[in-house]
């Protein structure tokens, strides 16, 4: 069903705003939604913060290996639409379907293994046990969560970014009004504390994909249910598993140091550690979702056989990701204790504020590096040229960050300060790798979209 080529998003920022602000603002609700699991636990105090924010990060880490394969999809969507095959791209988000089944799998087998698995680290029994209790409830939920991401994906290739921001917006409604609900316990709801938060994040993540799945089910682009090819979805995680692996590694990094490296520092130093990530989700998600709007037009581009406007696109995104990291680095800068002080409603002592202030500047370090090694590694996915990412991504958070980070805290007593630098020189050193990669012009050879 080949008519042509679609009707393409042309590379200028009037263009790239218009794609991005649906996107923006999907991206922006999963900040939201993490921030008010975060603020409407503290006033039970820093154990259940940590439970919350650390049992977030890793659920996280279970989804990010099949997230990231089925931001292929976006890939794959946009090239065939900008060649005009409209329904070839709709084969890839059922494609995308039958790895969110394959994640819920694996989620289902982790179950069983958490409270052998938690009691390897270094959590204070309180946190642990608090870990334990959501991150077994948020397992059940893999599909959706997998699914959710793969449907937008696809809609984002076809330049339809509003519709995913629409079920972004209801998931976080429900979101927040769920915890409401089941944290403290209101409207005769039990107050289920660090437990309720995960069933509302569960119940939101299902109300978007449902949403999302009727749109996709009932749309009018080729067949509802077509014929798909084992070596369409073989293509599919070829290129799809190195995206995944690029962030599950750089996830994987991060997670180790929070739970082996950072848990050593102490509950405040943890729950003041895990806040300011959840701060800093505040400027790398917008950042990130216009690299994904610049990344729709990389590869509607590339589709359209017009690789010559590629460094024009990427170029115009970073200018845009850098600006709006930069200008909530100077509020992290200027006024820390105020952006930090929500945290802190149940600490009385002041130390989870002095520290978390301490680490907010220091995140400043890193604003523009973020903004250009995601723009870099989105427009590389978008090209196919997920390999370089993936390897780059883990020899430098294996090989730099994570030894450098536990000799100097393990072996020389550093505290989670001296932790955070080596979060900017390891985000600095993959921004410098991937943009003399794509100066290099090796994303050039690659073709994703078969005869």
């Amino acid at each position: 069903m080949t008519s042509g080529p679609g009707p393409r998003v042309a590379a200028s920022i009037p263009s790239l705003l218009l794609l991005a602000w649906p996107i923006i603002i999907s991206r922006s609700t999963q900040v939201v939604a993490g921030l008010a699991d975060s603020l409407m636990v503290a006033h039970l105090g820093e154990a259940s913060l940590a439970s919350v924010t650390t049992g977030a990060m890793n659920a996280m880490l279970v989804f990010i290996l099949p997230m990231g394969t089925v931001f292929i999809v976006a890939t794959f969507a946009s090239q065939y639409f900008g060649s005009g095959d409209v329904a070839g791209a709709r084969r890839y988000a059922f494609y995308g379907l039958l790895i969110a089944g394959l994640a819920q799998l694996l989620c289902l087998a982790l179950i069983p293994l958490l409270p052998a698995g938690l009691e390897l680290l270094g959590y204070a029994p309180e946190v642990r046990e608090g870990v334990r209790e959501y991150l077994r409830i948020r397992l059940l939920a893999g599909f959706v969560v997998v699914g959710l991401e793969a449907l937008a994906n696809y809609y984002a290739g076809l330049g339809n970014t509003r519709l995913p921001m629409v079920a972004s917006v209801v998931s976080m409604v429900v979101n927040v009004v769920g915890n409401w609900l089941l944290i403290d316990g209101h409207l005769g709801f039990p107050a289920l504390g660090v437990a309720g938060a995960a069933w509302a994040t569960v119940a939101s993540s299902g109300i978007g994909f449902l949403g999302l799945l009727a749109c996709f089910l009932f749309e009018k682009r080729g067949p509802r249910l077509p014929r798909l090819y084992g070596h369409e979805l073989l293509r599919t995680l070829r290129f799809g598993l190195p995206s995944g692996f690029n962030w599950f590694f750089e996830f994987l990094a991060f997670t180790f140091f929070v739970n082996v490296v950072a848990a050593g520092l102490g509950t405040t130093a943890l729950a003041a550690l895990m806040a300011v990530m959840q701060l800093n989700s505040v400027s790398f998600m917008p950042s990130f979702a216009v690299a994904s709007a610049g990344a729709i037009v990389v590869g509607q581009a590339i589709g359209a056989n017009a690789k010559d406007e590629v460094p024009h696109a990427v170029g115009l995104t970073f200018l845009l990701a850098g600006g709006w990291q930069a200008a909530v680095g100077v509020l992290f800068l200027v006024v820390p204790e105020r952006v930090f002080a929500p945290f802190t409603s149940g600490e009385p002592t002041g130390a989870l504020l002095a520290i978390g202030a301490r680490m907010l500047r220091i995140s400043v370090g890193w604003q523009l590096f973020d903004a250009a090694a995601t723009t870099l590694a989105e427009a590389l996915r978008a090209a196919g040229d997920t390999a370089f990412t993936l390897w780059m991504r883990l020899l430098l958070a294996w090989l730099l960050f994570v030894p450098g980070a536990w000799i100097s805290i393990r072996h020389f007593g550093a505290g989670a300060e001296v932790a955070m630098l080596w979060l900017v020189v390891w985000i600095g050193a993959l921004a410098l790798a991937l943009f003399l990669r794509f100066r290099g012009g090796a994303w050039r050879r690659f073709n994703l979209v078969e005869p």
